[in-house]
């Protein structure tokens, strides 16, 4: 197979579907969206997210070969490379990454928590083994590249560290950067992801040098971004919620959802038309706070801003962008990149590492054996 035409494999699991895709140099060839409803959740109620990893390896492989993508007489496709999305590891920099001993150890760990993400390296391990070829990931979501100031909280008890949507966030600054014929490292941007939660972040020289994480920043359709800790402080203590539940309550069940009873951004929008106040009161907060947090990442900036990107599922919404951008276009040219092309994201970066114009990135300690230790821990 010619360089042109090889083909990689990227993995996209998230909680409730599995996105994959097949794609060339030239750009995507299939993508399929399975869904996993109430049989996969009471198949696999309270047991880790990795015990997953056959039955939804087993689905990927059924609508491969529907596909077409299993050749006649072969057990696998000879892919290049297969790629899957970054889950909860440790702190580490932006970049593609090869699945090694300590990232699965990681991974079958969940010390950060149990995510379908998780399952990103370990499924395209599975599918690179069976196909000789190595297996990556690309800009995890645990992906940090902030400057050392940012980490500090106000509480030494308390430390800063980022988890959110490296993996749009980076590929949209690339792009956004390709496009005007510059290098990403030589562009000072925010990019603004807008998606079931929002991240914000601050690029300058190739990295995000800040934003928010998960738990702090603007609200979003079911999470509810910062608190006022006293009042939190007051809730945990409150006996109302279980640890669990307020958990869920933060990540889960805010934002949108805990005011008006919908993650739905249309139905919010079909509600607002149709006269409801609190649907466009509540709405308006969100894109206020949004606003309000792109001017903070223009602060660590020095105010010096090539330009604002909006990206994520929300950035398909008019309403939604249009009062984003009367909070921020003074900052800088705002522009509008729809949607969360993750998968297109992970197969550039693999076609990055190997056309060589990037190094793939290592976590494990035995840096020699890349895939090769991996193969029997896979399979226990």
């Amino acid at each position: 197979m010619s360089g042109e035409q090889e083909r990689v494999l990227v993995l996209n699991p998230g909680t409730t579907s599995t996105k994959f895709g097949v794609y060339t140099r030239a750009g995507e060839e299939m993508s399929r969206n399975i869904h996993h409803g109430d049989e996969e959740i009471e198949r696999f109620r309270g047991r880790p997210m990795l015990d997953r990893l056959e039955y939804r390896a087993g689905r990927i492989e059924a609508a491969l070969e529907e596909a077409g993508f299993t050749p006649k007489g072969k057990t696998a496709e000879p892919w290049a490379a297969v790629a899957g999305r970054g889950g909860l590891l440790p702190p580490m920099e932006c970049g593609t990454y090869l699945v090694d001993d300590m990232m699965v150890e990681e991974l079958r760990r969940a010390r950060r928590g149990e995510h379908a993400s998780n399952l990103g390296a370990v499924l395209a391990l599975k599918f690179a083994t069976a196909a000789g070829a190595k297996a990556y990931i690309v800009d995890p979501v645990t992906a940090d590249e902030w400057q050392e100031c940012a980490r500090y909280s106000g509480s030494p008890l308390v430390k800063r560290s980022f988890v959110g949507h490296a993996l749009n966030t980076k590929a949209v600054a690339r792009r956004h950067a390709r496009g005007l014929g510059r290098r990403y490292e030589e562009m000072r941007l925010i990019v603004v992801h807008m998606g079931s939660g929002v991240t914000v972040t601050a690029h300058r020289g190739g990295r995000m040098i800040d934003s928010n994480s998960i738990e702090e920043g603007p609200f979003g359709p079911d999470r509810t971004g910062s608190l006022p800790v006293r009042e939190l402080i007051k809730l945990c203590f409150s006996g109302k919620m279980t640890e669990g539940e307020l958990d869920r309550h933060v990540f889960g069940d805010g934002g949108l959802f805990a005011y008006l009873g919908t993650r739905d951004l249309i139905e919010v929008e079909r509600r607002i038309v149709a006269g409801d106040r609190q649907a466009a009161a509540v709405f308006e907060a969100m894109a206020y706070q949004i606003g309000k947090e792109t001017g903070a990442m223009a602060t660590v900036l020095e105010g010096k801003v090539d330009a604002v990107l909006v990206t994520g599922g929300m950035a398909r919404s008019e309403r939604m962008v249009a009062q984003v951008r009367g909070y921020v276009d003074w900052i800088a040219p705002v522009a509008v990149y729809p949607g969360e092309d993750e998968l297109r994201a992970l197969a550039e970066g693999v076609f990055r590492v190997l056309d060589g114009e990037e190094e793939a990135k290592r976590m494990g300690k035995n840096r020699e054996q890349g895939n090769e230790g991996t193969r029997e821990r896979v399979k226990k």
